[in-house]
């Protein structure tokens, strides 16, 4: 039985996407998915080998970093993975415990516990790895009142598209054939986290491909993270692709919760952000499957939203294509009403929708 919460997290600090162009990027987020920017780091700051802009919707933050040098580490990763993800960051009581404690539990150290200082006061940092090339920052305050962390100014740029997106709900890694119980195991060993669900290739599967998800939890369910890995099937299955693109190991896609999923949608479909359709068929079939929902049957239709319901209440979602050049990074736009699952029952209609776009693209 894991130890609840060993490392003393607190909650997702942040989300560090290392990317091609920064500038670039935090435009698409604030034009596109309603994100505003709050904090800046670049060489007006005295930063010389990279820019970060900081951005935030509810209580969502992702902080976008491109490098300078072509030889620098940021501009690497970008090189092998494309846009991804490098950090997912969480706030701790103490980065130095917590850092020792990870340790000792088995991790792998990726920066000494450090202090990050300027005006507004400290930051204790350290890191650790886990799957791929990603990395978990642990960070503690020590009387910081700054706008984001030490080295950052405020710089507020605006947006008139917010789409109503709360925080985080989930985020899932992909990771390599027969790894998915190593790394479900290193969260529970390293971090404390349960086992809180998992699927198996009889849940999560079509007639061409399947894949096998283990969904870790902290003990107060607001840190989630599935952990998929591919299952035989008779075609490439969306796993195989992202790894075959990513060039190995990452986070698939995040998972942001709203209270109104028909306006979420609404704005970002006029805002540009293009979903994966499913057929007309599927919402024939959702009031004998799911029952009564609070929503119009003929907006979810006509929003191409998907429904799923478990004995603690329902789910509202849809999935975005990839939001980079390579299929890889994506988004889910989720509303709960009671149910704590994943959609289950929305898995084939989602993974057929998946496949063909896998087709348009010859990777099937």
């Amino acid at each position: 039985m894991p130890q609840q919460n060993p490392l003393r997290l607190k909650s997702i600090h942040h989300v560090e996407f290392y990317v091609g162009n920064a500038k670039q990027a935090a435009f698409f987020y604030r034009q596109a998915f309603g994100f505003s920017q709050f904090a800046y780091a670049g060489l007006e700051t005295g930063r010389r080998q990279s820019v970060s802009y900081a951005m935030q919707q509810g209580k969502a933050r992702l902080l976008l970093t491109t490098a300078f040098a072509p030889d620098d580490p940021v501009a690497q990763h970008v090189q092998r993975h494309g846009d991804g993800v490098r950090d997912i960051a969480f706030h701790v009581e103490d980065a130095d415990a917590a850092f020792a404690a990870a340790i000792e539990r088995g991790a792998t150290a990726v920066a000494e516990p450090h202090d990050l200082a300027d005006g507004h006061g400290t930051v204790r940092r350290a890191a650790i790895a886990t799957y791929g090339d990603t990395i978990h920052s642990l960070l503690s305050y020590r009387g910081y009142d700054g706008p984001f962390l030490p080295g950052y100014v405020e710089r507020h740029v605006p947006t008139s598209r917010d789409a109503g997106l709360l925080r985080i709900d989930h985020m899932v890694g992909n990771v390599e054939l027969g790894r998915m119980n190593t790394w479900a195991d290193w969260y529970s060993r390293v971090l404390g986290f349960e086992r809180y669900i998992s699927f198996d290739d009889k849940d999560i599967s079509t007639d061409y491909s399947a894949l096998m998800s283990i969904v870790m939890s902290d003990n107060s369910y607001a840190i989630k993270f599935p952990i998929n890995e591919p299952a035989a099937g008779k075609r490439k299955s969306q796993i195989d692709e992202y790894l075959d693109y990513y060039r190995g190991p990452g986070v698939q896609h995040i998972a942001l919760l709203t209270t109104d999923i028909a306006h979420t949608v609404t704005v970002l479909r006029d805002n540009g952000i293009e979903f994966l359709n499913v057929p007309d068929s599927y919402y024939d079939m959702l009031p004998t499957r799911v029952g009564e929902i609070d929503e119009a049957l003929e907006t979810i239709r006509r929003l191409g939203i998907l429904v799923d319901r478990d004995e603690e209440g329902y789910l509202l979602q849809l999935f975005t294509r990839p939001v980079v050049d390579r299929p890889t990074v994506f988004y889910e736009i989720i509303q709960r009403k009671g149910s704590r699952g994943f959609g289950k029952g929305n898995f084939r209609a989602l993974f057929e929708a998946i496949e063909r776009e896998q087709a348009l693209r010859g990777n099937l």
